[in-house]
């Protein structure tokens, strides 16, 4: 179930409209959300920023998938950093300075004051230094003391776009009580696969997949508290090998079925390709 062998995606579905549901499943869950790799597939603009800094318009890709979590309610961020991670830090250090018309007073006690008001007010951002070269089940251990033990979690890539249903992958996690529930999507044919049950219950993974009509793991996943307890204390272990594998052996890895658009960025044609439907206002993650 490897996803860090991405597809190319296609343009499929229409953008879904925000869940009704009761209120205890529209509650708002802190966004884990993974921004520490070094992308080398897309060397052309990852060699000077990391990947979740790689534009889309205007704003990096990390900010469109946070605007994304927040229009479902969800506005609490956990971002793991990692290689050039002082950009991340950078680019929400200076988030008002950049937004806003500003006054600044030049005497011995200098002070700012910021004239304009944002959309992302109501965002809380933590950014937590997992470690250069961690791979993925190590930096979300890293985070843990960030997280409130007793609650669940959502947890993502800072590279990947879609029109998912975020709060009906809650929803359906809930309805089955399992450690961690994927969003299983439908590749163009480079990701592992994912062996799915009529109940949604995942029994097996296969590393390179060779049939498009396969699911993949398209991340925008929601965790238990428990999942820690199948993330060694290992910080070249990744989220999408050995713990995946205990969870499925343990029967406590699920999914939730996305049938409509999903597309990662994994190379310069998929970089290109998310800008052209952000320029051409097609962009159907665009829900704000």
């Amino acid at each position: 179930m490897s996803r860090r062998e991405g597809p190319e995606g296609s343009d499929c579905g229409e953008v879904c409209c925000l869940s009704t549901m009761p209120p205890h499943f529209a509650q708002r869950m802190k966004v884990v959300i993974l921004c520490g790799g070094k992308g080398t597939r897309l060397r052309e603009e990852t060699e000077f920023r990391p990947k979740p800094m790689v534009p889309i318009g205007s704003q990096p890709i990390l900010w469109h998938i946070m605007k994304y979590y927040a229009a479902h309610g969800h506005r609490d961020f956990v971002l793991c950093l990692g290689y050039k991670g002082e950009m991340i830090k950078d680019y929400f250090r200076n988030y008002l300075w950049n937004r806003c018309d500003v006054t600044i007073s030049l005497g011995r006690q200098p002070k700012a004051r910021f004239h304009d008001h944002h959309d992302e007010e109501d965002w809380t951002v933590t950014l937590a230094d997992t470690g250069a070269e961690s791979q993925t089940a190590f930096r979300l251990r890293q985070v843990r003391r960030h997280l409130d033990p007793a609650e669940p979690f959502l947890f993502t890539y800072g590279d990947g776009l879609s029109n998912i249903d975020i709060n009906a992958a809650i929803a359906e996690h809930r309805r089955v009580g399992r450690a961690v529930t994927v969003t299983a999507v439908h590749p163009s044919g480079r990701f592992g696969a994912l062996s799915i049950e009529d109940d949604g219950r995942i029994h097996s993974f296969h590393e390179k997949p060779q049939m498009e009509q396969a699911y993949v793991n398209g991340g925008y996943m929601v965790c238990e508290p428990r999942v820690f307890d199948y993330l060694p204390d290992d910080p070249g272990c990744a989220f999408e090998r050995e713990p995946v594998s205990r969870l499925v052996a343990a029967g406590e890895l699920h999914s939730y079925k996305h049938e409509g658009w999903w597309q990662p960025m994994d190379t310069y044609q998929e970089m290109t390709h998310l800008n052209r439907l952000w320029t051409d206002g097609h962009a159907p993650w665009k829900i704000w």
